[in-house]
């Protein structure tokens, strides 16, 4: 593999979605869950007795370590680059001011 190939992979890896989803999901979720683990007891009473930002903040902090562990499994790969001849026509229609 040369740079060129191993710069293209970088940047493919660095710029997937999920590891921009994962990361966001896994912030929320760690914040959501502190502010869960600490409720007050009226907030408690006002979700009926259940600690709902614990439970949401664990569901996101899961589904957010799912999003990273997909990626980290499965790494993108980055798109063969376009071959060009030289021969690149710029407009095959004819009109030369439209491009």
């Amino acid at each position: 593999m040369n740079d060129e190939e191993e710069r293209r992979s970088a940047a493919a890896r660095m710029f997937d979605v999920r590891r921009v989803i994962g990361g966001l999901f896994v912030v929320y979720g760690v914040i959501v869950t502190l502010v869960g683990a600490f409720d007050g007891s009226t907030a408690i009473d006002k979700a009926q007795g259940v600690r709902i930002n614990l439970w949401a903040g664990l569901a996101m902090l899961a589904v957010g370590l799912l999003f990273l562990m997909w990626q980290w499994l499965s790494p993108a790969e980055a798109p063969e680059p376009a071959e060009s001849d030289g021969d690149d026509v710029e407009n095959e229609g004819g009109d030369a001011s439209v491009r």
